[in-house]
């Protein structure tokens, strides 16, 4: 069985909470779980000690069983100091779409053509 520590969605429209749980990874995400971990509140300021509290004890005890954190929930227990950071790297994140590369080019043109 493949575990995972995820996010549970909970709340009403345009309010978010969630729980942070260990669940079988082929449950829905909001589906049955093993055990809830914590609770994560995007709604409260990001420096508000009660956005993200999570049993640290327990979500040790699931990572040493095999279960894998999923980005966001890895991101949580980076900051706890539970796991290694990781370095993140998209080199891809600044280049420019088609349409926006397109517009580049005619607009280096116009200027050249400007210039002459």
């Amino acid at each position: 069985m493949s575990m995972k520590i995820r996010l549970a969605r909970g709340g009403s429209k345009k309010r978010p909470h969630y729980a942070i749980v260990a669940a079988d990874s082929r449950m829905p995400r909001d589906g049955r779980f093993i055990e809830k971990l914590g609770v994560y509140d995007p709604m409260l300021a990001k420096d508000n000690e009660n956005r993200v509290k999570i049993d640290l004890e327990k979500v040790k005890a699931w990572l040493a069983k095999g279960a894998q954190p999923t980005d966001r929930v890895a991101r949580f227990l980076e900051a706890a100091g539970v796991i290694a950071k990781t370095v993140r790297n998209n080199p891809k994140a600044a280049v420019p779409g088609k349409a926006m590369a397109e517009r580049a080019k005619k607009k280096a043109a116009k200027a050249e053509a400007a210039a002459e």
